[in-house]
Protein backbone atom coordinates (compact mmCIF):
# COMPACT_ATOMS: atom_id res chain seq x y z
CA UNK A 1 0.00 0.00 0.00
CA UNK A 2 2.88 2.36 0.74
CA UNK A 3 4.41 1.92 -2.96
CA UNK A 4 0.67 2.29 -4.38
CA UNK A 5 -0.38 5.83 -2.66
CA UNK A 6 2.94 7.18 -3.14
CA UNK A 7 3.58 6.53 -6.42
CA UNK A 8 -0.08 7.94 -7.50
CA UNK A 9 0.94 11.05 -5.44
CA UNK A 10 4.10 11.05 -7.63
CA UNK A 11 1.70 10.54 -10.75
CA UNK A 12 -0.21 13.10 -9.57
CA UNK A 13 2.19 15.83 -9.00
CA UNK A 14 3.97 14.95 -12.00
CA UNK A 15 0.91 15.51 -14.34
CA UNK A 16 0.17 19.22 -12.08
CA UNK A 17 3.64 20.00 -12.59
CA UNK A 18 3.23 18.98 -16.50
CA UNK A 19 0.29 21.43 -16.93
CA UNK A 20 1.76 24.18 -15.39
CA UNK A 21 4.73 23.91 -17.37
CA UNK A 22 6.46 27.34 -16.35
CA UNK A 23 6.17 26.51 -12.74
CA UNK A 24 9.10 24.84 -11.41
CA UNK A 25 7.97 24.77 -8.05
CA UNK A 26 5.75 21.54 -8.35
CA UNK A 27 8.94 19.76 -9.55
CA UNK A 28 10.53 19.79 -6.39
CA UNK A 29 7.60 17.73 -5.13
CA UNK A 30 7.26 15.26 -7.88
CA UNK A 31 10.98 14.37 -7.12
CA UNK A 32 10.26 13.70 -3.79
CA UNK A 33 7.48 11.62 -4.25
CA UNK A 34 9.03 9.36 -6.93
CA UNK A 35 12.40 9.16 -4.76
CA UNK A 36 9.61 7.92 -1.92
CA UNK A 37 8.12 5.34 -4.73
CA UNK A 38 11.47 4.51 -5.78
CA UNK A 39 12.02 3.81 -1.92
CA UNK A 40 9.49 1.77 -1.74
CA UNK A 41 9.59 -0.71 -4.89
CA UNK A 42 13.36 -2.26 -3.52
CA UNK A 43 11.74 -2.31 -0.19
CA UNK A 44 9.11 -4.43 -2.29
CA UNK A 45 11.21 -6.21 -4.06
CA UNK A 46 13.71 -7.61 -1.17
CA UNK A 47 10.52 -8.44 0.78
CA UNK A 48 9.19 -10.40 -2.16
CA UNK A 49 12.50 -11.80 -2.29
CA UNK A 50 12.36 -13.18 1.58
CA UNK A 51 8.97 -13.83 1.86
CA UNK A 52 8.24 -15.38 -1.43
CA UNK A 53 4.31 -16.20 -2.55
CA UNK A 54 2.99 -14.86 0.74
CA UNK A 55 3.62 -11.39 0.01
CA UNK A 56 0.76 -11.18 -1.98
CA UNK A 57 -1.61 -12.17 0.86
CA UNK A 58 -1.25 -9.47 3.98
CA UNK A 59 -3.24 -9.48 6.92
CA UNK A 60 -5.78 -6.97 6.75
CA UNK A 61 -3.53 -5.15 10.15
CA UNK A 62 -0.43 -5.34 8.10
CA UNK A 63 -2.75 -3.03 4.98
CA UNK A 64 -3.84 -0.77 7.26
CA UNK A 65 -0.59 0.07 8.45
CA UNK A 66 0.80 0.29 5.60
CA UNK A 67 -1.95 2.67 4.36
CA UNK A 68 -1.43 4.67 6.88
CA UNK A 69 2.48 4.93 6.71
CA UNK A 70 1.77 5.72 2.58
CA UNK A 71 -0.39 8.97 3.68
CA UNK A 72 2.07 9.78 6.29
CA UNK A 73 4.64 9.38 3.61
CA UNK A 74 2.70 11.72 1.16
CA UNK A 75 1.43 14.20 4.21
CA UNK A 76 5.26 14.87 5.27
CA UNK A 77 6.60 15.65 1.86
CA UNK A 78 4.03 18.09 1.07
CA UNK A 79 5.32 19.79 4.57
CA UNK A 80 8.45 19.32 3.78
CA UNK A 81 7.53 20.84 -0.05
CA UNK A 82 5.61 23.83 1.53
CA UNK A 83 8.57 24.69 4.16
CA UNK A 84 10.88 24.52 1.30
CA UNK A 85 8.90 27.19 -0.61
CA UNK A 86 8.52 29.36 2.29
CA UNK A 87 12.39 28.96 3.04
CA UNK A 88 13.00 30.00 -0.98
CA UNK A 89 10.36 32.02 -0.87
CA UNK A 90 10.65 32.21 -4.78
CA UNK A 91 7.84 35.02 -5.82
CA UNK A 92 9.10 37.31 -3.08
CA UNK A 93 5.29 36.60 -0.82
CA UNK A 94 6.84 35.90 1.98
CA UNK A 95 9.23 38.50 2.21
CA UNK A 96 6.43 40.85 1.29
CA UNK A 97 4.26 39.95 4.18
CA UNK A 98 7.04 40.13 6.78
CA UNK A 99 7.92 43.49 5.38
CA UNK A 100 4.74 45.00 5.66
CA UNK A 101 4.51 44.00 9.52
Amino acid sequence: MTLLITAFAAVISTVAWYNVKADRKLGTLALMYWGAALMWLVDSVVEYLEAGAEFFTPAAADMINDSYLGLSVVALGLIIWVVVLMVKDPDGKVRAALARK
